[in-house]
């Protein structure tokens, strides 16, 4: 199952990229923040459209997690960064250069590198309260400390990226919430499901994670956005995997090409980073031009 919970992951990818290139497009038309951002963006038609991706996936996700370990879902996520790109580039006017191709190459690569290394395995779907307290009550202070030091006033790109750690954090929560309770839900029934506390936890973080991505791609740039957004969301996912499932990966000699696809990824980011701040603006349509005049 190992096989069809990747390619889960790799739709529930391609589809919140999708949803957060939408979601950046109507985000960056306003200037409101928190809450009275939300409530303004739900009339937005690319709005919408960004929330049926984020379902979407979310769709995608849970089947993952049913089938296979959080180490490997969430990690796979990270493919979720040269898809946003892609699909921001023309959706936004704008054409990605050259070399941001070379960190889309990288990310992929370095993704097939460490997992293949890795071979996250020994999943278990629920996990004891005594392990649950001390992981939640983590995530939870570590998402109020990056909100407080992404105060107004500080410079654009750190707000940003601070908001899409906590988004990060928030996301890697509630995938192993929605782990547990997917198994509880596979295992004894949809009565069983309504009553798991999980079920529950992982509605709330899931919203929560959605006010801090939306306050993050109004903050600042995409490019600092969504690099805190996708390697955070794997690191703390793959952490939260190994401490509250008993999942493992390979060590000893294949920490070697772990190591080695980590950074292939991470110079992939930067890549990618410095590619979307060279991005060139695309003239507009022929009718919308007219339209403007």
């Amino acid at each position: 199952m190992i096989e069809l919970a990747a390619a889960f992951a790799v739709a529930g990818a391609a589809s919140n990229a999708v949803g957060t290139a939408f979601q950046r497009k109507a985000a960056s038309a306003s200037s409101r923040g928190g809450l009275r951002l939300l409530v303004e963006l739900v009339h937005r038609p690319f709005w919408v459209i960004g929330m049926a991706g984020v379902i979407c996936a979310a769709l995608f996700q849970s089947l993952a997690l049913v089938n296979g370990p959080l180490a490997l879902v969430q990690p796979l996520f990270i493919l979720e960064l040269p898809f946003a790109l892609l699909v921001a580039a023309p959706l936004m006017h704008r054409r990605l250069p050259r070399s941001g191709w070379w960190g889309v190459g990288g990310c992929v690569a370095g993704l097939a590198v460490l997992l293949v290394a890795a071979a996250p395995h020994g999943a278990t779907d629920h996990a004891p309260l005594v392990r649950w307290i001390p992981a939640l009550s983590l995530c939870v202070g570590a998402m109020a400390a990056a909100v407080l030091l992404a105060g107004r006033g500080r410079p654009p790109a750190r707000r940003a990226a601070l908001l899409a750690a906590a988004s990060a954090i928030g996301n890697a929560m509630t995938a192993a919430l929605l782990k547990s309770a997917s198994g509880t839900f596979a295992d004894q029934g949809f009565t069983a499901f309504l009553r798991s506390w999980q079920t529950y936890g992982f509605a709330l973080a899931g919203v929560a994670s959605v006010l801090l991505l939306e306050n993050a791609l109004q903050a600042g740039p995409l490019a600092a956005a969504q690099p805190a957004l996708t390697i955070g969301d794997a690191v703390v996912s793959l952490t939260l995997g190994i401490f509250l499932f008993a999942e493992r990966i390979r060590t000893g000699w294949w920490l070697v090409p772990e190591a080695c696809g980590a950074l292939l990824i991470v110079a992939g980011v930067l890549v990618l980073s410095k590619a979307v701040q060279r991005i060139v603006v695309l003239p507009a349509p022929a009718e919308k031009r007219h339209m403007a005049t």
